[in-house]
């Protein structure tokens, strides 16, 4: 068992509202249905969207930046809005979820984009012309742009990140930013996912896996749809991972939207 150094971190998740969409692209399967036409057999659920603040002794960081608001409005292409509803974009906003916890945008030192999807990057504009740094991986950078701009995959909105921001790629596989905060890259979901282990003082050591797995039941070996699946056998790779930093941390892993999981999380954790 792997020994750490607790810090005194405060760790808050932030509600950014949910997605409905068709249990088929989180859960390998071969038929989808869309919001207006879900089909027979189709299971129709919801998703949690959450990011997480940071109040860490060196900096207060935000851990995504969520859907942009005009989600529902046209800022998704109504063909990607079919497969994923954020209904409620608009009333979740990064103000309303930061201000529900007593902090503001103003308060965020640095943020951390676990990848580039558009309801984990749509809040970016908040960072645009400031100095905040925004860490990214640099597979995830190289790739989003290339989709965004040549490739065209529907996942990724160009104008959530062709921004002026401060942009500082992550190189590595695992890279300390903070003590006790450590970004881990596990591509499968897309090339440059990146996770985030917390090691705390009171909760221990907290796994926050993001669309590496977006159910538990992904973290139980169930593989994602392939709507949502870049690559099989790195997503496996970096399954396997998870479970060994599960194991020898002693550690706790929560995935990126499962809406049980997240109605079971605390106010914070420290």
């Amino acid at each position: 068992m792997v020994t750490l150094a607790m810090v005194n971190i405060t760790i808050y998740p932030l509600d950014r509202g949910r997605i409905r969409l068709d249990s088929n692209i989180a859960f390998e399967g071969h038929r989808l249905g869309t919001i207006d036409h879900p089909g027979d057999v189709n299971e129709m659920v919801d998703f949690v969207v959450y990011n997480l603040l940071i109040d860490h002794p060196e900096a207060t960081i935000l851990v995504d930046s969520g859907s942009h608001p005009d989600a529902g409005d046209g800022y998704w292409a109504p063909p990607l809005y079919q497969l994923f509803e954020h209904r409620d974009a608009a009333e979740r906003t990064l103000e309303v979820a930061l201000d529900e916890k007593g902090y503001t945008v103003d308060d965020v030192d640095a943020v951390v984009q676990t990848h580039l999807h558009l309801d984990h990057a749509g809040g970016l504009y908040h960072f645009e012309g400031t100095d905040v740094p925004i860490y990214a991986h640099e597979t995830e950078l190289r790739n989003a742009f290339y989709q965004g701009k040549v490739g065209g995959h529907p996942a990724y909105a160009i104008d959530d990140y062709d921004r002026d921001l401060n942009w500082q790629p992550i190189h590595l596989r695992e890279t300390t930013l903070w003590e006790g905060v450590t970004l881990h890259h596990l591509p499968g979901h897309c090339p440059g996912l990146m996770g985030l282990s917390l090691d705390l003082e009171r909760d221990g050591t907290l796994i926050f896996a993001s669309d590496q797995c977006v159910q538990r039941e992904n973290y139980e070996g169930q593989p994602q749809g392939a709507v949502i699946l870049d690559e099989r056998s790195d997503w496996f790779a970096s399954l396997q991972r998870l479970h060994e930093m599960e194991r020898t941390r002693d550690a706790i892993v929560y995935a990126g939207h499962d809406l049980e999981q997240f109605e079971s999380f605390p106010n914070s954790w420290s």
